[in-house]
């Protein structure tokens, strides 16, 4: 039988070609943990909004694998040591770093499967995979764990300037059109450095990071906290809510047999057994759409009408503001909404509710970004920049929405 050529080449809209480079890391592709994402969005139903943002989390993770490829090439180049073995690591990381995500990703960490998130889930699947391959993704869990020594590797994965921010925000500026989440992904990785084992950037990439994060900013209120993607997530939480409510009260659901799993029972993470992690590995965003779809026409009047909304482009009405909405406001529409649907004010949650979203381009609390200046001291970004809005942007912005339906307008 002749040998499988593992050292594959991807042809990716943003780069270009992307190189496989290790057999390992194929295997790894190939798996069917991986191929899952493949069928999960990457925006979730932001293409409601933008119709071209229908690319996966498959495209994200083997971009950021790219990146990664050439942030080691840079770091090298300057002298930082980094072994075979800690290089093939980082590869596997930043592969796997979203293999946990659920169907339309954040949506189903606030339905389905509840209180448990996706890097905890990524975490069992990169564990499971461990075993399956013979150990030898042990020093990738150690890394993504934050348990290895060196660093700035964790940084490398999820920081504030990580490969995973660096791909999502060009990939997803190009497939959804909004130009300006663009980014210079090649300036800021070469400016990368390592001091004390910790990730900084050469002062002379600082307006390059102010780029990152200023489009971060746009990025986030243009596209991912769009009213219309928002509502259209809620409506898509409350709904599998909804359907988990039913089928827990005996009530016939249809629906696959992997999403029936998690609606008839709620699973806390220390119960996530390896059953239940091949469950969760069957689970993408066909069986939530075709659920949907099979949905519209159950008999709960709330299942249906939610399901025809989000699968007509039907949405609720969403209104934001900087100020919260009142609680009198809320109770006098779903007064009106309950006696011209004969619905409970409880069952109104459904349709009528109100919340609020926050904005935060850049913490400087948690693990600032440190610029490396001329004269070899280091700096928080903040105080390197001369552009006044980076202060601003550190500060979060909080709006607030409300969500009803349209015929109450």
């Amino acid at each position: 039988m002749p040998a499988i050529n593992k050292l594959k080449l991807f042809n990716d809209p943003i780069y270009g070609f992307i190189s496989v480079p290790n057999p390992l890391l194929f295997d790894l592709i190939q798996h069917p943990y991986f191929q899952r994402l493949r069928r999960i969005s990457q925006m979730g139903l932001s293409y409601l909004v933008y119709p071209g943002a229908h690319h996966t989390r498959f495209h994200h993770a083997i971009g950021s694998l790219h990146l990664m490829q050439k942030a080691v090439e840079v770091l090298r180049f300057k002298g930082v040591e980094i072994s075979k073995e800690e290089e093939i690591a980082l590869y596997i990381a930043i592969l796997l770093h979203d293999i946990g995500h659920g169907p339309f990703s954040h949506a189903l960490e606030h339905s389905i499967v509840e209180e448990v998130n996706h890097e905890a889930i990524s975490l069992l699947f990169m564990e499971r995979l461990n075993g399956l391959f013979d150990g030898q993704l042990t020093l990738a869990i150690q890394i993504f764990k934050g348990n290895y020594p060196r660093k700035f590797m964790l940084q490398l994965i999820s920081s504030q300037l990580d490969m995973d921010r660096m791909d999502y925000l060009n990939r997803d500026s190009f497939y959804s059109g909004v130009a300006e989440g663009t980014i210079n992904s090649d300036r800021l990785i070469q400016m990368m450095h390592v001091v004390d084992d910790a990730l900084v950037l050469e002062e002379k990439g600082i307006y390059s990071i102010e780029k990152f994060l200023m489009a971060r900013r746009l990025m986030y209120w243009q596209a991912y906290l769009h009213k219309t993607s928002l509502v259209a997530e809620l409506m898509l939480t409350k709904t599998l809510k909804r359907a988990k409510v039913l089928i827990q009260k005996g009530v016939l659901v249809e629906a696959s047999r992997p999403l029936l799993y998690f609606m008839e029972r709620s699973i806390p993470l220390q119960e996530f057994t390896d059953e239940v992690v091949e469950q969760f590995a069957q689970l993408d965003d066909y069986d939530v759409i075709s659920a949907i779809k099979a949905w519209q026409f159950h008999d709960d009047f709330i299942l249906s009408s939610l399901s025809k909304m989000i699968i007509n482009r039907d949405l609720l009405k969403v209104k934001l503001s900087a100020d919260k909405f009142s609680d009198d406001s809320i109770i006098a529409l779903k007064e009106e909404f309950s006696s011209l649907h004969n619905l409970s004010l409880e069952d109104c949650n459904y349709f009528i509710f109100k919340g609020k979203i926050k904005n935060q381009a850049y913490n400087n609390a948690s693990e600032p970004i440190q610029i490396l200046k001329k004269d070899k001291t280091i700096e928080d970004v903040i105080e390197v920049s001369d552009q006044l809005n980076l202060k601003a942007l550190a500060k979060p912005v909080t709006k607030y929405y409300l969500c009803f339906p349209k015929q109450l307008l």
